[in-house]
C-alpha cells in the first residue's frame, strides 16, 4: 500500500513538474501572459491555451506512462520468459489475438487479485495486457480467450488514445469555464476592483473545478461504457463466434471482481456498475447486445 501511495504521488509531482515546463515553454515561444487569465484584463485567448495546456498535459502524461504506472499500481509480473504451461498459452493466446486485430504483440501480464483484466499502453503497437490470478482460476480457456480477445479488441480500436483526448477536451472546458465564471463572480458580484484576482476568482475557480469536473467525468463516463460494447463486439468478430464472450461476462457477474486504479479503469473487462459514473455497463446489457448481435446475422 505505501509503495502505490508513493508512486502515486511520484506521478502526480512529475505531471505538475513537467506541467510548469510546457507552460513556461508555451509562454516563451508564443509570447502569451499566463498572468492575464484572471482579474480585470482577463484574456479569453491566453486562458484558453492555459486550458488547453492543463488540461491535455494530465491525460497525456497518463497515457503515455499508464503502463509504468499499470505494472507498479497492480504489482504486475511481466512474461518475458513463459516459466509454465499457463504462461506460455497466454503469450500464444495473446499474439493470435493480436495477428487477428492487425496489432502489434502487446506485453503480457498477470497479477493477484480479484477476477479482473485490462489493457494499456500509448498506442495499437505499444501495449500491455493483463490478467488476474483471480481470473485465471474461476473462467475455463475459452472463457479467458474471449477476456484476452476483449482486452486485444480495445487496443485495437484506439481506447486509450480515444478516451485520453475526451478527457483532455473535457479537462480544457472545466478549466477554462470555472475561471470565466469565476473572474465574472469577483468582479460583477463580489464587485473586486482591484486588477489582481480576489478571494471570489479563487473560491469559484476551486468548486466550478470540483463541480464541473463530475460533468466531465459523466461525458467520459459515458464514452468508456460505449467502448465496452464496441470491445465486447472486437472479441466475438476474435472469437468468431459471441457464445465465448457471453459465457465470459455470464461468469464474471458470478464471480468476485475490484476496481482497476483510475489510470486503466476504463479499459478492464470489468468495472463499477453504477449509474451515470459507471465505467462499464451492466453486465445484463452487455449479454444482450452481443445476443442482439446474433439477431442481427
Amino acid at each position: 500500500m505505501l509503495k502505490r501511495i508513493g508512486f502515486f504521488l511520484l506521478t502526480n509531482l512529475a505531471i505538475l513538474i513537467v506541467l510548469s515546463i510546457v507552460l513556461n515553454i508555451v509562454s516563451a515561444v508564443f509570447g502569451i501572459n499566463f498572468g492575464n487569465i484572471a482579474g480585470a484584463n482577463q484574456n479569453m485567448g491566453s486562458l484558453l491555451v492555459f486550458a488547453a495546456v492543463v488540461g491535455f498535459t494530465g491525460s497525456l502524461i497518463s497515457l503515455f506512462m499508464s503502463k509504468t504506472i499499470a505494472k507498479h499500481t497492480m504489482g504486475v509480473q511481466m512474461i518475458t520468459q513463459p516459466t509454465n504451461k499457463l504462461q506460455a498459452w497466454l503469450l500464444e493466446t495473446v499474439h493470435s489475438h493480436a495477428q487477428k486485430a492487425g496489432i502489434g504483440m502487446p506485453e503480457v501480464g498477470i497479477y493477484e487479485g480479484e477476477a479482473n483484466a485490462f489493457a494499456t499502453g500509448a498506442s495499437r503497437n505499444n501495449a500491455m495486457v493483463a490478467v488476474s490470478t483471480g481470473l485465471l482460476s474461476s473462467m475455463n480457456k475459452e472463457e479467458v480467450e474471449a477476456v484476452l480477445a476483449h482486452e486485444i479488441a480495445h487496443v485495437a480500436n484506439g481506447d486509450m488514445v480515444t478516451l485520453t483526448l475526451i478527457q483532455g477536451v473535457t479537462n480544457t472546458f472545466v478549466v477554462f469555464l470555472s475561471r470565466i465564471i469565476g473572474n465574472f463572480v469577483d468582479r460583477a458580484v463580489l464587485r473586486n476592483e482591484s486588477d489582481a484576482p480576489g478571494i471570489g476568482y479563487y473560491v469559484t475557480s476551486v468548486v466550478l473545478d470540483i463541480v464541473l469536473g463530475i460533468l466531465a467525468a459523466i461525458v467520459v463516463a459515458y464514452f468508456s461504457r460505449h467502448r465496452e460494447f464496441r470491445a465486447d463486439a472486437g472479441a466475438a468478430k476474435i472469437m468468431g463466434s459471441t457464445t465465448p464472450m457471453i459465457n465470459a461476462l455470464a461468469r464474471l457477474g458470478s464471480v468476485p471482481t475490484e476496481e482497476l486504479p483510475p489510470a486503466v479503469k476504463g479499459f478492464g473487462i470489468a468495472g463499477s456498475i453504477g449509474e451515470l459514473l459507471a465505467s462499464h455497463p451492466s453486465i445484463q446489457d452487455r449479454i444482450k447486445a452481443l445476443r442482439d448481435m446474433d439477431v442481427r446475422r
